[in-house]
């Protein structure tokens, strides 16, 4: 994370969520002018009340947000959502000035990142779609890293302000290239959660010492951030934080869609999306993703 600017920004924020809260804290940290927006007013009034000390200002609309500002970002929900902010009546692109720059950290499909990338041309807007990884988290440290599509001075007029909140920033090529290794990430995770979840019932099902087995294990070939931040969790059945098992099927749609139009077979991905809706209809979508253990029962030795 890097606390300090070269050069103040006037910088607008839209979606304060677990994600974007915490980075419009780290944009305004920096030094950058920062305007915030919310679709739900309340939590605008409440992330301005949990930052007493961090001068800011509430846009009414997306549009107000734009006005003036040299940088706009996004982390909404979908794409419904980011077209809405973005190229509605009421968007972004309506106000922001030639020369601006519009940031997208929504995860969402590459077709919509395309698509406002050609909007943002016609503009002469700089365009990034930058979708993130590095949990709720990564987010609080200011450790996130970013995958960015978009043209090669679109990724350095924005790097100045995503430096604020981000240790890695990796441009992966042109527009919606950023939402394509977003997806590659999800399938990722995801095939690495499902195994942990059965191993971690493997292991309590021999009576094992889970902090062992986890010592044991954690220093080889087996490792990943998702064994070292769930795993303890996962036998202690704590599940209310983390990424959400809905966010995670929104995801994993758009891996499998995307997938269908490549003529890429999916089997892993397609199956293990079909576990988590077997969370959802238990009730737990709101649920971190490694709640997936919850359709596997606890067993004890015979």
């Amino acid at each position: 994370m890097n606390e300090s600017t070269s050069e103040r920004r006037r910088v607008s924020f839209l979606g304060l969520g677990v994600m974007g809260g915490a980075i419009a804290r780290h944009i305004a940290q920096a030094g950058h002018e920062l305007t915030i927006y919310n679709r739900s007013p309340e939590r605008s009034r409440k992330w301005d009340e949990d930052n007493p000390g961090l001068a800011h200002r509430i846009a009414a609309n997306p549009a107000h947000a734009a006005q003036d500002a040299d940088v706009v970002i996004t982390c909404v929900g979908n794409d419904d959502d980011l077209a809405e902010v973005v190229l509605g009546p009421n968007g972004v692109f309506r106000m922001l000035r030639k020369g601006g720059v519009f940031i997208d950290h929504t995860t969402v499909s590459a077709r919509i990142a395309r698509q406002i990338s050609v909007e943002a041309r016609d503009l002469q807007i700089h365009c990034v779609d930058a979708p993130m990884t590095g949990s709720q988290i990564g987010a609080e440290k200011g450790t996130l890293t970013l995958m960015c599509g978009g043209r090669n001075e679109a990724i350095e007029a924005a790097r100045p302000v995503m430096e604020a909140y981000s240790s890695r920033i990796v441009h992966v090529g042109k527009s919606g290239s950023g939402q394509i290794a977003k997806m590659a990430c999800q399938i990722c995770i995801a095939g690495n959660i499902a195994a942990l979840a059965e191993a971690v019932r493997f292991a309590q099902a021999s009576h094992l010492d889970m902090a062992k087995v986890y010592e044991a294990i954690s220093g080889g070939a087996a490792q990943s951030w998702q064994m070292d931040n769930r795993w303890h969790s996962m036998d202690e059945d704590r599940f209310d934080f983390g990424f959400a098992i809905d966010w995670m099927r929104k995801d994993l749609g758009l891996s499998l869609e995307e997938g269908r139009g490549l003529g890429v077979s999916l089997p892993v991905a397609a199956l293990i999306d079909q576990f988590f809706a077997e969370i959802q209809a238990m009730g737990g979508g709101r649920l971190d993703t490694s709640a997936i253990i919850k359709r596997l029962p606890k067993k004890g030795k015979k």
